[in-house]
């Protein structure tokens, strides 16, 4: 029997002579696909440089403070483009030199059933991309974050919060990697139907318990102390017959000065969570426009919307995902001589870019008329608009965020509008 470091040889010096046809469609195609972001990104960066300050902020944000956002930006961009860079590189040579061959056969090697062996395969290569990316992440946590002001992290939390995430993701996604193999292998040509099931049970689930039982592994919430600002809070949501389940504030200060807020849960689990750091920065009529924000999205629906999106979407992969399930074209592909589902599943996963940009840019500019529906509900209803105005500018100025992003950036990633376009449609209010 041959020995399983010279296997592995053998398979590398055969792909190194031999680029096959379907390999080189999929290394074009991922090429191309990065350079196009890498585009993207250079060119939201050559626009905000040329633009000036935005009219809205003339007389709010002065000339120092816009060009240390502008410096903001361009580090982050340039940083970005060469992490993504890295990744590319890495990506091509490891599919060029057999590494998912290498990976497939180390998890073969233990001789486990195909659920096992599947799970050692897809968490093998979700390692070895995270190994990769980590210095990058703590380059800019306690590099970039750290020179503009933001980070607040500290070792200890940066190290307990990796731990805490790789055993979440470990106990979350084996049991449901493990289903969606299992339907796969054994479901026949309904099988994306059960996973899709399965998934739209687990995304319902979790929807209820994160907000009790994940988010406080990750930080502390506090309901909010008594005084001026609960009692105005109050005051709006029994005006807006918003009946309240909790209003929290989280220690958002724990890892970033940056602030924010957000509606999360249903039912008796629903919360509305203020960052401690957006407490310190905006007064009571500010904080009391950013939570009708806030409540905007729940009365407009908008969650249960995006909830429906996310299923669809989901839906549609799984489908996409059952079309392509041990086609020879995947395998050539990615240089692995033996079938399986679970590495039909990762192929299928890595070649699903473009439908999944498609159903980003579908999904951003539903998002984006939502962030305007809401913005509009906060203004009608708390009569003033300009306390939302205020919050906003604050927001981004001290969070040093591009005031002036490309149009295509927008189209294409953006979930927000540009802040000034929310702030033009906010002056109507007067």
């Amino acid at each position: 029997m041959t020995p399983f470091s010279e296997r592995h040889k053998v398979i590398t010096m055969n792909h190194l002579v031999s680029i096959n046809t379907p390999m080189l469609i999929v290394l074009s195609f991922f090429l191309l696909f990065s350079l196009f972001d890498a585009f993207v990104e250079i060119l939201n960066m050559r626009h905000a440089r040329k633009e000036g300050l935005p009219e809205e902020f003339r007389g709010f944000c002065d000339e120092e403070k816009y060009q240390q956002s502008q410096k903001y930006l361009i580090e982050n961009t340039r940083f970005s483009l060469w992490s993504t860079a890295f990744s590319v590189v890495v990506t091509i040579f490891f599919i060029i030199f057999g590494g998912f061959a290498f990976i497939d056969e180390w998890a073969r090697s233990f001789e486990f059933g195909m659920i096992i062996t599947g799970l050692i395969f897809i968490f093998t290569l979700g390692f070895l991309s995270w190994i990769t990316q980590l210095p990058f992440s703590f380059y800019h946590t306690f590099v970039l974050e750290e020179k503009y002001g933001f980070n607040k992290t500290t070792i200890k939390t940066y190290i307990t919060d990796l731990l805490k995430g790789t055993l979440l993701g470990l106990l979350i996604g084996a049991p449901l990697l493990s289903a969606v193999l299992w339907f796969f292998a054994a479901a026949g040509d309904r099988a994306w139907i059960y996973a899709w099931g399965m998934l739209i049970i687990a995304q319902i689930f979790f929807l209820f318990i994160a907000p009790i039982w994940i988010m406080p592994l990750f930080n502390r919430f506090v309901p909010l102390a008594e005084g001026e600002l609960k009692e105005a809070i109050e005051k709006y949501a029994n005006k807006q017959q918003f009946k309240l389940k909790g209003i929290f504030t989280m220690d958002g200060s724990k890892r970033s000065t940056k602030a924010n807020a957000f509606f999360t849960g249903f039912g008796r689990f629903r919360r509305i969570v203020l960052f401690d750091t957006l407490l310190e920065k905006h007064n009571t009529n500010e904080l009391v426009a950013v939570l009708a924000h806030e409540i905007g999205h729940f009365k407009k629906k908008h969650v249960i919307k995006f909830l429906f999106i996310s299923l669809i979407s989901s839906g549609l992969m799984f489908y996409v995902f059952s079309l392509g399930i041990n086609h020879d074209f995947l395998f050539s592909a990615f240089a692995v001589p033996e079938k399986s589902i679970y590495a039909s599943l990762v192929f299928l996963a890595f070649l699903y870019s473009p439908i999944s940009m498609i159903l980003g840019v579908i999904t951003n500019s539903l998002s984006r008329k939502f962030e305007f529906e809401a913005d509009n509900y906060a203004a009608t209803t708390t009569g003033a608009a300009q306390d939302l105005i205020i919050a906003l500018k604050k927001l981004s100025i001290d969070s040093l965020s591009n005031l002036n992003p490309h149009p295509l950036k927008v189209f294409l990633e953006y979930s927000h509008p540009p802040v000034s376009a929310r702030i033009k449609k906010l002056s109507i209010y007067g």
